[in-house]
């Protein structure tokens, strides 16, 4: 109780704010990660043959595929009451950014604005050529192209071995460079640029506060304060601790 009344206080105290989420989050809404999602006709196939630049340049048909059944799943699946906690603590910080490793959109569908989506959104597609982000067909060619040059279609994401795009880590990082506070939810791969956040916002004198169930991953002993604990167990009743006005 301790901890979770002390991360209340250092909310209700920020006025620049970092959220950082990633597949704990998704997987609270019954999300698969992208080893759980090779099941079926997938469960033969290495992740070098659908995730990677090469692979789609193999066989662009079958990365479609793939991403396709995982967008599928993905718009099967509801944003948590996580999840809509956020859109309120955005609605109640001066300056917020959410960072988000998910790849599945549910932030947005929930209603976060001010967001980066460090991965991309399996909900969006961008041609191969010009990067043109646009819809596409349901029945068709597959993959379907660009409606504005007639190149095929790929999904808006980061394969492995990309990286993530420069303007959005920019972003993540001058956000991260001038808060007050960050706040790590859920469990977090712990790779570049995300693992260099609680070192660089302690540099610039931020708090470092974490809720997640694994008090030994990098963000949990760098934290001023833990909540050993899911997002979704104690992320809803946290903001409406921050945003409850007194005495109402």
């Amino acid at each position: 109780m301790h901890a979770f009344n002390a991360l209340i206080t250092e909310l209700k105290t920020a006025q620049k704010l970092v959220v950082v989420t990633g597949g704990g989050m998704s997987a609270e809404s019954g999300v698969s990660s992208f080893r759980q999602a090779m099941i079926g006709p997938w469960a033969n196939y290495d992740v070098r043959d659908l995730a990677t630049p090469q692979a789609y340049a193999r066989n662009p048909k079958l990365v479609w595929q793939w991403y396709n059944f995982r967008r599928l799943q993905s718009q099967t699946a509801q944003p948590s009451s996580a999840h809509h906690a956020l859109v309120d603590l955005e609605q109640h910080i001066p300056t917020f950014v959410l960072v988000s490793l998910a790849i599945d959109g549910l932030h947005w569908r929930a209603g976060s604005r001010d967001l980066i989506e460090l991965n991309g959104c399996v909900q969006r597609t961008r041609c191969v050529e010009s990067a043109h982000l646009g819809d596409w067909e349901e029945e068709g060619e597959v993959p379907p192209r660009c409606q504005r040059c007639g190149s095929p279609l790929r999904p808006d994401v980061v394969l492995l071995g990309e990286g993530f795009a420069r303007q959005d880590v920019r972003r993540a990082q001058i956000a991260v460079e001038s808060c007050d506070a960050i706040l790590f939810l859920g469990e977090l791969s712990a790779a570049d640029p995300i693992a260099q956040f609680p070192f660089s916002a302690k540099r610039a004198g931020a708090r470092v506060l974490t809720v997640n169930p694994d008090p030994a991953s990098i963000f949990s002993v760098m934290a001023d304060i833990h909540i050993n604990d899911t997002p979704g167990n104690v992320i809803p009743a946290l903001v409406a601790g921050v945003t409850r006005v007194e005495g109402a």
